[in-house]
C-alpha cells in the first residue's frame, strides 16, 4: 500500500542544490508520477521488514520522514515504517508525515493537517464501519436507486427501534436470525437466535436474516477477508488488493437447530476460532490451502475446480465493494470538504 509523501519529498529534495537527490531511476521505493514525471510517490516493500536493506532504509532517513502511532498498537505498521527509515515521534508531536491512529480524528485536528501529512482515517468513516450506519446508508440507496440495484444485505432490522417490524417478519419466517452489536468487531457479541425472546434489547443491535445455505468448502463455512484502500472520495478512488484471505470455521456446518449456539460452526472470525481445539494454523508461507486460513487465490482455485464461475464471483465481489462505499460516499466527501484542507491528506 503506497502512502504518498509527494510534497514532502519534493520540497526536501529541492531544499539544497548540494544535497544528493535520488534520481528517477535509482531507487525501488520511489515512483515518479504526474506531469513530466516530477511528483515522487513513496512505495513500501513488505520484504524490507525481513531483509533490513539499508538501501531501502536510506529513503526515510535522507528525507527525514517521521510517523506517529496514536491509540493503537500496530506492530506491523511500525515495523514496515522503521524498515523504510521513518523516525517515530511522540503521539503528541505535530512534526510528522504519517499518523496511524486507531480512532477517528476530531475536526480541529483534521484542519491542522499540512499538505505533507497523511492520516489513515477519513472524517465520518464510521458511515462504513459502524453496522447501524452502513445499514441505514444502504437502505437509503435502495429507496433512491431501487431495491434491486442495492440488494446487497439480507433482510435486517435495527433494534430496539424496529422491534415490532422484526417480530412481524419473524412471524412469517422464523429464521434463524443473527444478532450483531452495531459497533463491535472480531465476532464479539454475535449470536444466532430462532425466537425474539432470545434477544437482549439493552443496547442497539442489528438482527439479520441468517443465510442458512452458505457456500461451503469441505462442509465448512468460510468468509473472505479483502483489502480495500480508498485514497480519495472526490473523485472517488478505490483500490482492491489482488490477494486476500479465506477464513474457515472449525466445526463442520449443520443446519440443525441444536447447533444454533455453536460459534465455532457459524462464525468464521479468527478471534473466535483460534480458541477452538480444532483450529489448525499453517506456518509455511508457501502453503496456501491448509488449515483454517487459506489465501484467496487458493480458495478461488478450489472453487474453479468444483465448477464455479470464479470470474463472475469476483465481478460480483467488486460490485459489492463499490456499492458499499458509494452508499457512504456523500457523507464522507462532504466531511472531507468541511474539515480537511488538502484533498490528499486522508486514506483508509
Amino acid at each position: 500500500m503506497p502512502v504518498v509523501m509527494a510534497r514532502d519529498l519534493e520540497e526536501t529534495a529541492s531544499s539544497s542544490e548540494d544535497e544528493e537527490v535520488v534520481s528517477q531511476e535509482d531507487h525501488p521505493c520511489i515512483m515518479w508520477t504526474g506531469g513530466c514525471r516530477r511528483i515522487p510517490v513513496l512505495v513500501f516493500h513488505a520484504e524490507a521488514i525481513l531483509t533490513k536493506d539499508n538501501n531501502i532504509r536510506v529513503i526515510g532517513e535522507r528525507y527525514h520522514l517521521s510517523y506517529k502511532i496514536v491509540r493503537t498498537d500496530s506492530r506491523l505498521v511500525r515495523s514496515i515504517l522503521t524498515a523504510h527509515g521513518f523516525h517515530e515521534v511522540h503521539p503528541s508531536s505535530t512534526d510528522y508525515n504519517l499518523m496511524w491512529t486507531g480512532s477517528h480524528l476530531k475536526p480541529f485536528l483534521l484542519r491542522t493537517l499540512s499538505e505533507a501529512q497523511k492520516v489513515n482515517h477519513f472524517p465520518r468513516s464510521y458511515e462504513l464501519t459502524r453496522k447501524d450506519r452502513l445499514y441505514k446508508n444502504i437502505i437509503r440507496m435502495q429507496h433512491t436507486h431501487g431495491f434491486k440495484a442495492f440488494h446487497i444485505l439480507p433482510q435486517t432490522f435495527l433494534l430496539p427501534a424496529e422491534y415490532a417490524e422484526f417480530c412481524n417478519s419473524y412471524s412469517k419466517d422464523r429464521g434463524p436470525w443473527i444478532v450483531k452489536p452495531v459497533a463491535s468487531s472480531r465476532g464479539r457479541g454475535v449470536y444466532l437466535i430462532n425466537n425474539p425472546n432470545q434477544i437482549s434489547l439493552e443496547e442497539n443491535i442489528l438482527v439479520s436474516r441468517y443465510i442458512n445455505n452458505p457456500l461451503l468448502i469441505d462442509d465448512f463455512k468460510f468468509d473472505v477477508r479483502l483489502y480495500v484502500l480508498v485514497t480519495s472520495y472526490d473523485p472517488l478512488v478505490i483500490y482492491l488488493y489482488e490477494e486476500g484471505l479465506a477464513r474457515f470455521a472449525t466445526v463442520r456446518y449443520d443446519q440443525g437447530a441444536k447447533n444454533i449456539r455453536n460459534q465455532f460452526m457459524h462464525l468464521t472470525n479468527y478471534s473466535v476460532n483460534k480458541k477452538s481445539g480444532d483450529y489448525v494454523s499453517c506456518d509455511d508461507p508457501e502453503v496456501e490451502d491448509y488449515g483454517n486460513k487459506w489465501s484467496m487465490s487458493a480458495m478461488l482455485r478450489y472453487l474453479k475446480q468444483e465448477g464455479r464461475d470464479t470470474t463472475a464471483l469476483m465481478a460480483h465481489v467488486e460490485d459489492l465493494i463499490i456499492k458499499t462505499i458509494i452508499s457512504a460516499e456523500m457523507a464522507i466527501a462532504t466531511a472531507c470538504k468541511t474539515f480537511v484542507p488538502h484533498r490528499s491528506s486522508c486514506f483508509g
